[in-house]
């Protein structure tokens, strides 16, 4: 019994041995070396990060002590990609990675959360604003020689809707691939946000690198025409890899899917200068800015919206009664059409029939557009985007006679009788009203400044004019006006008149000379004279001094003497 004892106690003893001694199986081992891209995010949306590591294996998840486990993805052995949900408290935060077996490790340095930036006092102006949200590679870490795709976010800031926003990639430690390193990025309002990719190849430069840079510059305007331009500075780490190792190269997967968007380049009005109750012709120039084909593109002016967010239309289709018809509305059609398809770095062209409300002022009016299309793989997009409509209050003028004009004789003053009158629902400032003609005529008292006219007012000008030769003869009116935007403006009109041979003037009798071929000359009065005319007056003959008839002989002025002063006899 005691031998038996013994033997079991070895056995056991033996077993726990060879238990004890048995190798750990490798996936238990704990990752190590956790590093990740970028180290610091904003709360106000979700981020993507970039963890690598060695002994990270299939299935590993990313969390964050304090919050729990990230969305995450594999994108190849030993890289992972983690979404950071928007709305976690600012703050740092130890980032984890757990392998299936339960074994992990923390990263060396702490992911920061920072929060909304501090309300900014305000300021003399508004303007737009782009910063840098969150940007970051396809791989942690550069080396050279390989491809990534490289991810950058950036917000309008500002207090106005930046548009025509454009992003450069300056040449530099990397060179632009696909596409030449411009991208269209449409327009951003107030505190909205755009996300885009860029793939790039790093130079052999950055060998001699510990940080390879890259240069981002971005120009927009704002609604008024204004530009602005800002410029920004990207960093990443660089590896060089071992003498003897080979140096890996892009993995496919970890690039971007490759979109369609599409921009607007270029619009036009018919006509050029819109007023209210106007109706109009809207011209749209749509250029595919991005990779691959845009398909079945749809335009809906005013702005839309899909069902859903899921890239699947719903059963109600495409939403296009959101947008806003208080100032432009269509007409003839919806404000719904499709464009058809459109393959990259092509440009067609769209049309939309619209009026101009007529309780409409004058003004700067934004006008939104969407189009929502859909790639080769049948995902769905929508591209906001928004321009600028310019509404004119021009005066409405009649420029005519007020009253029948005479005749006008060529060489001799001529009145003409031009006024004005606003036929508008609107006082109308005018400048100066002129009268004039290309060739033909002298003028004067042709000038007047007008000023405020009531609606159903006149204003007459009372101007003369000498015609230098018989014929038709036609009269220019114009008068000044500053329109709504500060810009002179001018209104013409023109009035034609006929002018007829002058009349001679020549002095003297009807045939414009006197029967004696002199002038007569009064004849002085003798007292005998002034007798006679006495007595004639008596007798009911008539007293009146008698006029120098036809025939009467010229009176001889005598000869001029020598000038007798007083006290001074000859």
């Amino acid at each position: 019994m005691v031998v038996m004892i013994r033997r079991v106690f070895l056995l056991v003893v033996i077993v726990s041995a060879g238990v004890a001694t048995l190798p750990r199986p490798a996936l238990a081992q704990p990752p190590s070396a956790i590093t990740f891209q970028p180290t610091s995010v904003s709360n106000s949306l979700a981020s993507t990060i970039f963890v690598t590591g060695s002994g990270i294996f299939s299935g590993a998840q990313v969390a964050l002590d304090g919050y729990g486990l990230l969305s995450t993805t594999e994108v190849t052995t030993g890289t992972l990609t983690a979404v950071v949900p928007a709305g976690l408290p600012a703050g740092a935060y130890t980032l984890r990675v757990i392998n299936p077996g339960g074994e992990s490790a923390t990263a060396a340095t702490a992911l920061t959360i920072t929060g909304p930036t501090s309300t900014p006092q305000p300021t003399a102006f508004v303007r737009p604003q782009l910063i840098v949200v969150s940007y970051g590679a396809s791989s942690p870490a550069i080396q050279p020689g390989a491809d990534y795709d490289f991810e950058m976010t950036v917000q309008n800031a500002g207090g106005e809707t930046a548009t025509n926003i454009v992003a450069e990639f300056v040449e530099g430690d990397f060179l632009p691939r696909v596409t030449g390193g411009v991208r269209a990025l449409g327009s951003l309002a107030p505190g909205q946000t755009n996300r885009f990719f860029q793939p790039l190849y790093a130079t052999r430069a950055v060998a001699e690198k510990r940080v390879a840079s890259l240069e981002v510059k971005v120009t927009y305007t704002t609604a008024g025409g204004t530009n602005y331009s800002d410029s920004f500075t990207l960093t990443f780490p660089v590896v060089i890899p071992a003498a003897g190792t080979a140096r890996p190269t892009a993995t496919p997967t970890a690039r971007p899917l490759l979109r369609p968007q599409l921009v607007v380049g270029a619009y036009r009005t018919t006509p050029d200068k819109l007023q209210p109750g106007f109706q109009f012709e809207l011209e749209l120039d749509v250029q595919n800015v991005g990779n691959v084909t845009a398909k079945r593109i749809t335009l809906i002016v005013g702005g839309g919206s899909l069902p859903s967010d899921t890239g699947t239309p719903g059963p109600g289709g495409i939403g296009g009664d959101s947008g806003s018809f208080t100032d432009f509305a269509p007409v003839g059609s919806s404000n719904v059409q499709s464009l058809g398809d459109l393959e990259a770095t092509r440009t067609l062209t769209a049309r939309q029939k619209l009026i101009v409300n007529a309780a409409t002022k004058a003004g700067a009016y934004p006008l939104k557009l969407s189009f929502v299309h859909t790639d080769e793989g049948g995902r769905t997009y929508i591209d906001n985007q928004v321009i600028t409509v310019l509404v004119f209050q021009i005066p409405q003028l009649e420029i005519s006679f007020y009253r029948e004009v005479g005749p006008l004789f060529a060489g001799q003053p001529n009145t003409l009788p031009v006024q004005v009158v606003n036929l508008g629902r609107n006082t109308a400032v005018l400048g100066n009203m002129r009268v004039s003609a290309a060739a033909g005529g002298q003028f004067s008292n042709n000038v007047l400044l007008i000023g405020a006219l009531d609606p159903g007012g006149t204003f007459p000008l009372d101007a003369i004019v000498i015609p230098d030769a018989p014929g038709p003869l036609e009269l220019t009116v114009t008068i000044d006006y500053t329109d709504d935007f500060n810009q002179p403006q001018k209104i013409t009109a023109v009035l034609p008149v006929e002018v007829l041979e002058g009349l001679p003037v020549e002095p003297g009798g009807p045939g414009g000379e006197f029967p004696s071929g002199e002038i007569p000359i009064e004849q002085p009065e003798t007292l005998w004279d002034m007798i006679v005319r006495f007595l004639r007056g008596l007798f009911g003959l008539g007293s009146g001094r008698p006029q120098p008839g036809p025939g009467a002989p010229p009176v001889e002025l005598p000869a001029p003497g020598p000038v007798i002063q007083p006290g001074k006899g000859g």
